[in-house]
């Protein structure tokens, strides 16, 4: 062999291993279980050339709970409609890709164009024409999501920054039944006729609509964060009185808490914030009755409750989130209030303890709250706050959770200990304001998120 055919086998070999140690750079900056890859620039007019690769975490940036099939939508659908759902970043990311459900759906699903793409932060529809992305779904516009399942969009190259409003939009051109939805969003969205899917403008969507549909999450690949907390409760998670479009749910709150105290220097954990409450949501047992479109079976053959207890539905909605390291789980008001009889403290008590093994059996940290007052409210008994004051009391002597928040401490009268205290209550005696809100996410010490395997900064 000649010196020059050496150095060119050399040269070979070289180019090989650049090759190979590229393909595994782009491999691991996505987490186990997603789709790998470089991340596609999908605007609708973009140069053709391949986007490079980014570096980062996949964590949630936003999540909601799907709670049923959306009344007046058992059979079209929103067939011939883009539906523009609104959501609120909790965490900034230079890749997206969302998560869409039809696990109320009746029939399968089709969607045959999706976007994502930064509001204008007007209060309207418009999007920032430089962010629009066409989403796809294994390379192809168009999906069809079997009734009771969901699907992942392909990663798509695009920046969101934190504590910003991004619009996802989804157009569906048949009936597919029921809608899956989340009624209380405390969010305004919107739908437009036709497939308005990739509009800039907005003009089109005239219609509003207080629900996210079909959207369930959205992930992006950050540097900001490096693991998810979930929030898991009920009405007051969800913030049910809380102010529409100014993001005052008090995991809002403790979300941008935790950011300034990561830009102030303090060592805590580098976390996204996903929302996860349900209005009316229970430890124990679901919602009321099963919607027809449910009548048949799911795979196992167990049908799916409209409004699934935190029990049921707990994998799903908060174990499963991307990249999760805490779940913090306020619950267990409802399981006294909507039980026709007297609420058996032991069991719910159970219920809870029984929520944290599973979370412990995924690695994950468990910080719970105490129930907070309702005195006034119309559900109130004296014999219901003795239910409330045992289940507190087996919260705080600490055998339930990893760490506690004493929202009940936080927040109630002095003067009269089983009611909110005024300022703090929303008006219906037990759902918090937004100060009382805010006072919640402050009551929260972060350093309760520490501990759950994840590096420090």
């Amino acid at each position: 062999m000649t010196k020059r055919h050496g150095y060119g086998v050399l040269g070979a070999l070289i180019a090989l291993v650049v090759a190979l140690c590229a393909a595994i750079y782009v491999t691991v900056s996505a987490d186990a279980g997603t789709p790998r890859g470089a991340l596609a620039d999908s605007r609708p007019h973009r140069d053709p050339a391949a986007a490079p690769a980014s570096a980062g975490t996949w964590v949630g940036a936003w999540a909601t709970a799907p709670v049923g099939g959306e009344p007046g939508t058992e059979t079209a659908g929103l067939a011939g409609h883009s539906v523009r759902n609104v959501v609120h970043t909790s965490t900034g990311g230079t890749g997206a890709r969302v998560t869409l459900s039809n696990l109320y759906g009746q029939s399968p699903l089709t969607l045959t164009h999706a976007s994502i793409a930064l509001s204008t932060g007007d209060g309207t529809a418009a999007a920032d024409a430089e962010t629009m992305r066409r989403l796809t779904f294994n390379g192809s516009t168009s999906v069809v999501i079997p009734a009771g399942g969901q699907t992942v969009s392909d990663p798509v190259r695009v920046t969101l920054p934190h504590d910003t409003d991004v619009l996802v939009t989804t157009y569906s051109p048949t009936p597919s039944g029921p809608v899956t939805y989340h009624p209380h969003a405390r969010q305004l969205s919107y739908v437009a006729s036709g497939d308005r899917t990739e509009d800039t403008t907005g003009t089109p969507y005239t219609e509003q609509t207080p629900y996210w549909r079909y959207l369930t999450a959205l992930d992006v690949l950050s540097n900001e964060a490096a693991g998810t907390i979930v929030f898991f409760g009920d009405s007051i998670t969800d913030g049910i009185t809380s102010t529409v479009g100014a993001n005052h749910r008090w995991p809002d709150v403790l979300a941008g808490r935790l950011r300034g105290a990561l830009e102030t220097g303090q060592r805590l954990p580098r976390y996204s914030v996903v929302n996860e409450g349900i209005s009316g949501n229970q430890v124990l047992t679901d919602g009321l009755g099963i919607p027809q479109a449910l009548e048949h079976t799911r795979a196992g053959g167990t049908p799916i409750a409209e409004n699934q207890s935190g029990l049921g539905r707990l994998g799903r909605d908060a174990l499963s989130r991307t990249n999760a390291k805490v779940v913090v789980v306020e619950l267990g008001i409802n399981d006294i209030l909507r039980n026709p009889r007297l609420a058996d403290p032991d069991r719910i008590v159970t219920g809870l303890r029984t929520l944290v093994r599973q979370a412990h059996a995924r690695g994950l940290k468990v910080v719970g709250a105490t129930l907070m007052p309702f005195k006034g409210h119309r559900g109130f008994t004296p014999a219901r706050e003795a239910v409330r004051q045992q289940v507190n009391a087996e919260i705080r002597a600490g055998g339930v959770y990893d760490a506690v928040v004493d929202f009940d401490k936080a927040l109630r009268d002095p003067y009269d200990p089983r009611r909110l205290r005024p300022e703090y209550d929303s008006g219906d005696h037990l759902h918090p304001s937004d100060l009382g809100y805010r006072t919640m996410a402050e009551t929260f010490d972060l350093r309760a998120l520490q501990g759950a395997g994840q590096a420090e900064l």
